[in-house]
Order: C-alpha cells, then structure tokens, then sequence
C-alpha cells in the first residue's frame, strides 16, 4: 500500500468508486455476437488483396484500395485494367462481399432489437453511479411505505438505492423518481454488492412479509462482520406485531416501526393533546422549520464526561437547549435537572437551529474543554 493510499485511508476518502459488480462478463457476452461481423470482413478483405496482388500483380495499397470498393460496392471502377481472371474474381469478390455484408447487418440489427445490450449498458451505468455514493441509505422492496419514505428522503437530500426484484423496476424507477434502483433479492450477495452496501449508512427494510425482513437484517449483520466494519449500519425495520419486532431486534435490527403500534400512538397523543400534536407536526416534519432537533452520543473520553448538565454550559455559547438524556442502557430522562451527571456514552437530546447543534456536536467530541467555555 503506497503513500496516497493509506493518506486516503486515513481521512476517510473514497478511493475508488468501482463497484463491487461491473457486470463486465454480461457485457462482453452480449459483445460476442459482434465477433462474426468483424471477422468476416477481415477476411474478405484479406482474400481480396491478396487475390489482386498475385492474379493482377497489384501493389499492396492498390490491392487493399481495389478489394475496399470492390467489397463495399462503391462503383470507383478499376485501378488498371483488368484480365479476364481478374474481373472474374472480382465478380465473385462482390458476390461474397454483398452475402458477409447482409450477414452483419443481420446480426447487429438482432443484438440491437432485442434490446439486452443497451439494458446491460444502462444497468452498468447505474452500478458506477452507486458506487460513488457514501452514507446512502439501501432501501429494500418497492410498496407504499417505500413511497413515501423514499419522498421524504429525497425532499432532505439524503441519497438512496431501491433494491426489488421485479423485472420493471426501471419503469417503477421512472415514475416514481428513484434516483438509483437494483433489480434483485434485497437479502442476496448480488444485491448487497450491487448496492454498495460497504459504503452505506444504513438499510431501511419494508418488506409486507416479516421473513423478508429477518433474511435481510441477518444477511446485512454476516456482511458488516465479514467485511469487518467499524461502525455498525443502521437498521431500521417494520413488522407486523410485537412478536415480529422482539425477533427483528434480536437479530441486529436498531429500530423496528410497527404500524399498528404506531397509529395507536400518534390517535392517542391527538385526543389526549391535539394542540401538542399539531405542534409537533409542525415542528418534526416541516422541511422549513428553522428549528432541529438532534441525539449526540458523548464519547468516552470526552470533556464532559462525568460533569453535571449545568456545567455544560451550551445555552451561554450556542442557542442550544438540552431537552433529554439517555443512558446507555436505554433508560431515557426528559428534561434532565442541572444537577443530572453526564455518564459516558449516553446521549444527550439538543433542540435548537441546525447551525447550533452542529456547533455542539464538534465541542461535545472534543478531549478536553474547549477555550469559550472555560470562562462562562
């Protein structure tokens, strides 16, 4: 490994966006047909010059001229004039010419109307595309819910790839604008290639059938093993009940979205408090609101490790508020008191503008107290 490379390494650049499946075989394949046309014409065009030069006595460039308008029936006439044996070899020179011209013409025109080789040209493109992707989400089977979360992650400008396998997953593409789609099992290596999945964020997986599901979530946890990845993908699943989800979350799922689960708690949150339920609609899922609403897991070896909300002191830096605290067991405070001790790698939930909290998570990250705020 050279220099560049493990500089590139270092800092997390992308080094090469070759895909992991070029589709190179099926191209060539598909090229082969090609193969007779060219030989063909080599070889009339071998015979003909070759004819020239020993019955006419030919120089080699006035064979290779004479054979060239000979074979495409251009009507230049002849170089010199010719024998008898001369023009009767020309004469069958045309007659083969014209039947290996048809022959060419009939293959390309075969190759071209069936159409698979402009599909694998299409296809290949795309697997370049995806390759050049980073933190893409791979999301898995193309049905209703897919509709609108691909909508939602589109209006956000978070890329993705659609991973089905049906056949008219290009025509689906088309209507329904997904940037980038893969027509294949979502749980198989093709597909885990194809979508680059070494360089993803995460996999959303919404398939109607929860054995899909548990296929995907346990096929994507072998790969992130297998290529031994440091940070573990996101995984977020649906089900059907609450039993389906117990399983997705053993299996390595980090969320599982029931819908029945979930449209109990959105009627319920409406009765209880319709104007906080408005509210939060307006203040979650508004792509223009100036305010945002983020985690940020604190590392171990942070400053504020061990040190008490209060002296945290972002309000006096950052139009920040701290509004929630989970502890690495999962257990989840609301509105931590100032006097609440910040373990490590628990999480702490910050609402404020998207400038602010990006101004927060780099000092949370830092090793020791940043300089503004020794002094506040």
């Amino acid at each position: 490994m050279n220099k560049t490379h493990k500089i590139k390494k270092f800092l997390d650049w992308q080094i090469s966006s070759t895909p992991h499946i070029d589709l190179s075989d099926e191209y060539y394949a598909h090229l082969q047909p090609f193969r007779y046309p060219f030989i063909l014409t080599v070889l009339v065009m071998l015979i003909g010059t070759l004819g020239y030069i020993f019955i006419e006595d030919y120089p080699l460039m006035d064979a290779i001229y004479q054979t060239g308008i000979t074979f495409t029936t251009v009507g230049f006439g002849e170089q010199r004039p010719l024998s008898d044996l001369g023009r009767i070899f020309t004469i069958t020179l045309i007659i083969f010419g014209f039947i290996a011209f048809s022959m060419s013409v009939g293959i390309v025109a075969e190759v071209f109307l069936k159409g698979k080789l402009q599909k694998v040209l299409r296809e290949r493109r795309m697997l370049f595309d995806i390759a050049r992707l980073k933190q893409h989400f791979v999301v898995c089977y193309h049905n209703d819910f897919t509709k609108q979360v691909t909508k939602e992650l589109r209006a956000n400008h978070i890329p993705f790839v659609v991973v089905d396998p049906r056949e008219d997953m290009e025509e689906i593409a088309k209507k329904y604008h997904y940037p980038y789609y893969i027509s294949a099992e979502p749980h198989t290596q093709e597909a885990i290639l194809k979508s680059y999945l070494s360089s993803a964020k995460g996999v959303i997986v919404l398939a109607q059938n929860v054995a899909d599901n548990i296929a995907i979530v346990a096929s994507v946890r072998l790969y992130e093993d297998e290529i031994k990845r440091k940070r573990k993908y996101l995984i977020i699943s649906s089900a059907n009940g609450t039993e389906d989800e117990e399983k997705l979350i053993k299996l390595g799922a980090d969320k599982v979205v029931t819908a029945t689960k979930l449209m109990a708690q959105r009627v319920n949150a409406m009765a209880a408090r319709p104007d906080m339920e408005n509210l939060l609609q307006d203040f979650l899922y508004k792509k223009d609101t100036p305010l945002d609403m983020e985690e940020i897991k604190v590392p171990r070896r942070s400053w504020l490790t061990l040190l008490k909300v209060k002296d945290a002191n972002f309000k006096n830096i950052s139009d920040v508020k701290i509004i929630g605290l989970r502890y690495k067991d999962s257990k989840f405070m609301p509105m931590p008191s100032d006097n609440i001790t910040i373990l490590p790698e628990s999480k702490l939930l910050f609402v404020g503008t998207g400038d602010a909290i990006a101004k927060i998570r780099k000092i949370i990250r830092k090793k020791e107290k940043p300089e503004e705020l020794k002094y506040v």
